[in-house]
C-alpha cells in the first residue's frame, strides 16, 4: 500500500507544474478570470492537502501566497509583470519545500528566502492603486454538498475538521452531520467512518475550487450541486444508501460507494518490468515460429500463427500504455524561454505545435536536456538583439517554435527560431582553425552545420551565462544518438534556423531489417531504411575511386559493411544495398544478404561493449543466436572520412 505522504508529493508536483503553466499564461492574458481561478485553486489545494499530510512549512507559505492572489481574485489587485515574476519565484520555493518532505524543518537559508519572497509579494500587491484591478469580479453562488467518506477514510489520514475549514475559506459554510448509517454498537469498529456531511456553501469561487478540496478524498461518495441546477445523482451512479441496506465491511474495503476512475497511477518501473516480460515473450514466439517451420506440422503452424497474432496485439497494447504526450516536455519550456529572454534582454515567446503527439516514456524522460540546450542556443545565438531586429524590419519579440509530429515509425521534434540563421562561413573558418576539416575540403552547408555538434565547437565571440563554451550541442547529439536518433539542421540567413530531432517512437521493441554480413547477423532500424537494391557487378569489381550508385537518376554513395567491420572481403557474386536516410541524405550500406523484416526486442550491450561506435544494442533471434543492432548514423558518419565514400 502506498504511503499517503508519497501520494501527496506526486500530486503536489503536478499541481506545481500546473501552477507554473497558469502563471505563464496569465502573464499574457492578465484579465483572464479563469486563469486567476486556476492559480488560486492550485494554491488552495496545496495548502489544505499539505497541512493534512504533514507538510506544515509548505502549507504556511502557501497560505500567504494564496492570500495575495485572493486580492487579485476579488478584483482588489492587478496582474502585472512584477506580480508574475515574484509568483514564479514563490512557486519555485514551494517546490523546494516539497522536496524537504513531510515534517521536515526548513533551514535558516530557506526560511529567510521564504520571508523575502512573501515580503516582495505583499509589496507588489499593496503598492497598486485602488481600482487598478484588471480581473472581473465574480458573482456569489450557492452549492449543496453531500459527502460520505469511505469507511476506511480515517485510517488513511482523513481529517474532517481540516476539510470543513478549507471549505469555509471559500465562502459562507453551513453544515450538519448525519449518523443514520452508523451500525449497531456491537458491529461498530471505532476506526471506521460512517458519518455523512450535508453542507451549503455560498462562494464566488468556481466548482473546480470545491472539487479540489476533495482532491485527495476520492474514495467516497461526493455530490456537489448548484442551488440553481437540478439535483444530480451521486458520482457513483448507485442508488441512495439507506441504513437498512448497510452492512459492516472488512477493513480492506474501499467503501461501499467508491467512485469509478478512468485512470490509474502506475509506477514506471512496473511498466519496464511488463515490457521486459513482453520482450521475452516475443523472443519465445519467434522461436516457436522457427520450430514450426522446421517441422512442417500444420497444426503447430496454425497455433504459432495464433500466438503470433496475440503477441502482436499484446505488444501494441503494452506500447500504447508507455506512450505519453509530448506536451509533458513542451510545457516545461515556457518558463525557460521567459527566463532566458529576460536574462539576455531578447524578448521571445514560445509557440508549441503537435503537443498531443505521443512518444515512449523513456524517450520523454531523455528529451529535456537536449531541448534545453537547443532553446538556449536559439535565444542566445540565433535570435538578434531588439535593435538588430528592428533594423531588419522584424518584430521586436522573436519566436521560438517547438513542433512535434509522427512520420512512420519515428517522431520528429523540431526547434525553430526566426532569428538571423547560422553563419556557414564562420562555422567553416572555426572548423579549419580546430583542424576538423581541411581548407581544401568542399562541404555542403548541411555538412558544415553538422560541425556545430562537435565537442567544444563554438563560434561565439564571447562567453555568456547561458552558452558559448561549445558543450551544449555536443550533449544534444550524444543524447539523441543514445536514443538511436539523428539530428538534422536547416538554416537560412536572416530567416532563422530549424533543428530537427528524428527519434524512434519506442526504445523497447522496434521493427528492423535483418541482414547478413559475413557470418554475422545484424539489424538495421526499419525506420531508417528507404529501399533495398542489388549491387551492380561493375561496382562490386571496382577497386578504387568513389563508390556511387545511380538509382533513378540520383547519385547515392555507398559503403561496404564488411570493410567497415574488418571482415574478410565477401566472395558472394550477388550482394544487396540497403538505402538508408541519414541527416537528410541517402546513403547505401552494402550487405551480403537481406533476410527480411524482424520484430526486434532491443537488449542493451554489456558494459565492455557499450562504447563501441555504430552499435545500438543486440537482439535474440528465433534460433537463439544474437544479432547486433546497428546505429546507422554513426556508421555512415565514420565511413564518410574514407576516400571511397562520397560526401
Amino acid at each position: 500500500m502506498s504511503n499517503p505522504s508519497d501520494t501527496f508529493a506526486q500530486e503536489a508536483e503536478e499541481l506545481l507544474q500546473s501552477l507554473e503553466q497558469s502563471l505563464l499564461e496569465l502573464e499574457g492574458a492578465p484579465g483572464n478570470a479563469t486563469l486567476v481561478d486556476a492559480v488560486f485553486r492550485a494554491l488552495h489545494t496545496l495548502k489544505g492537502s499539505g497541512d493534512m499530510f504533514g507538510f506544515s512549512a509548505l502549507a504556511r507559505f502557501t497560505h500567504h501566497f494564496e492570500t495575495a492572489f485572493d486580492q487579485v481574485r476579488e478584483g482588489r489587485a492587478r496582474v502585472s509583470h512584477e506580480l508574475i515574476a515574484v509568483a514564479l519565484a514563490s512557486r519555485d520555493h514551494l517546490a523546494a519545500l516539497l522536496a524537504l518532505g513531510a515534517e521536515a524543518v526548513a533551514d535558516a537559508g530557506i526560511a529567510a528566502e521564504g520571508h523575502a519572497l512573501l515580503a516582495r509579494l505583499n509589496a507588489v500587491v499593496e503598492e497598486q492603486p485602488a481600482g487598478a484591478a484588471n480581473v472581473e469580479a465574480r458573482a456569489t453562488r450557492t452549492w449543496h454538498i453531500r459527502f460520505r467518506p469511505a469507511t476506511n477514510a480515517l485510517r488513511n489520514g482523513f481529517r474532517p475538521d481540516l476539510l470543513l475549514a478549507e471549505l469555509a475559506e471559500l465562502g459562507r459554510l453551513d453544515w450538519s452531520c448525519s449518523d443514520e448509517l452508523v451500525p449497531a454498537i456491537e458491529d461498530l469498529d471505532a476506526s471506521d467512518c460512517w458519518l455523512v456531511w450535508e453542507m451549503t456553501l455560498e462562494t464566488s469561487g468556481s466548482r473546480e475550487a470545491i472539487d479540489d478540496v476533495f482532491l485527495f478524498l476520492q474514495d467516497g461518495e461526493i455530490d456537489i450541486t448548484a442551488a440553481d441546477e437540478a439535483p444530480a445523482e451521486a458520482e457513483t451512479g448507485d442508488e441512495p444508501v439507506t441504513a437498512d441496506k448497510v452492512e459492516p465491511q472488512l477493513e480492506t474495503s474501499a467503501g461501499p460507494a467508491a467512485p469509478k476512475s478512468d485512470s490509474v497511477r502506475v509506477q514506471s518501473h512496473r511498466l519496464d518490468e511488463l515490457m521486459d516480460q513482453l520482450g521475452e515473450l516475443v523472443i519465445a514466439q519467434a522461436r516457436l515460429r522457427r520450430i514450426s517451420d522446421e517441422l512442417g506440422d500444420t497444426t503447430l503452424g496454425e497455433t504459432a500463427e495464433e500466438i503470433e497474432r496475440l503477441v502482436t496485439g499484446l505488444r501494441d497494447a503494452t506500447l500504447s500504455i508507455r506512450m505519453l504526450p509530448i506536451s509533458l516536455v513542451f510545457g516545461k519550456f515556457r518558463r525557460v524561454v521567459r527566463d532566458l529572454s529576460e536574462e539576455l534582454g531578447k524578448p521571445a515567446q514560445l509557440v508549441t505545435e503537435g503537443d498531443e503527439t505521443e512518444v515512449d516514456k523513456n524517450v520523454i524522460d531523455s528529451l529535456t536536456e537536449p531541448l534545453v540546450h537547443l532553446i538556449r542556443n536559439a535565444i542566445d545565438h540565433g535570435i538578434e538583439t531588439p535593435e538588430t531586429r528592428a533594423a531588419a524590419g522584424k518584430p521586436a519579440a522573436a519566436r521560438v517554435t517547438l513542433r512535434a509530429r509522427q512520420a512512420g515509425g519515428e517522431v520528429l521534434i523540431s526547434v525553430t527560431d526566426n532569428g538571423g540563421g547560422l553563419d556557414a562561413d564562420a562555422i567553416r573558418r572555426r572548423a579549419i582553425e580546430r583542424k576538423l576539416i581541411a581548407a581544401t575540403d568542399d562541404l555542403s552547408e548541411e555538412a558544415l552545420y553538422q560541425l556545430i555538434f562537435e565537442p567544444g565547437f563554438s563560434t561565439a565571440k564571447a562567453l555568456s551565462s547561458v552558452s558559448g563554451r561549445g558543450v551544449g550541442m555536443d550533449a544534444v547529439r550524444r543524447v539523441i544518438e543514445d536514443l538511436r536518433g539523428t539530428v538534422e539542421v536547416r538554416s537560412r540567413t536572416g530567416i532563422g534556423t530549424e533543428v530537427t530531432l528524428r527519434l524512434p517512437l519506442t526504445l523497447a521493441i522496434i521493427d528492423g531489417l535483418l541482414v547478413r554480413v559475413g557470418e554475422g547477423s545484424f539489424v538495421l532500424p526499419l525506420a531508417s531504411v528507404e529501399e533495398c537494391v542489388e549491387l551492380p557487378e561493375d561496382e562490386e569489381a571496382r577497386q578504387s575511386g568513389r563508390s556511387i550508385l545511380r538509382i533513378r537518376d540520383q547519385l547515392v554513395p555507398f559503403v561496404a559493411l564488411d570493410t567497415q567491420f574488418g571482415f574478410p572481403p565477401s566472395d558472394r557474386k550477388r550482394r544487396r544495398v540497403a538505402i538508408v536516410s541519414v541527416e537528410g541524405r541517402r546513403v547505401g550500406l552494402v550487405v551480403d544478404d537481406v533476410l527480411g523484416q524482424h520484430q526486434t526486442v532491443v537488449k542493451p550491450l554489456s558494459a565492455y561493449h557499450r562504447g563501441i561506435e555504430g552499435l545500438a544494442g543486440g537482439t535474440i533471434l528465433g534460433d537463439g543466436s544474437v544479432a547486433l543492432i546497428l546505429e546507422v548514423a554513426t556508421l555512415v558518419r565514420r565511413a564518410q572520412s574514407a576516400p571511397r565514400i562520397a560526401a
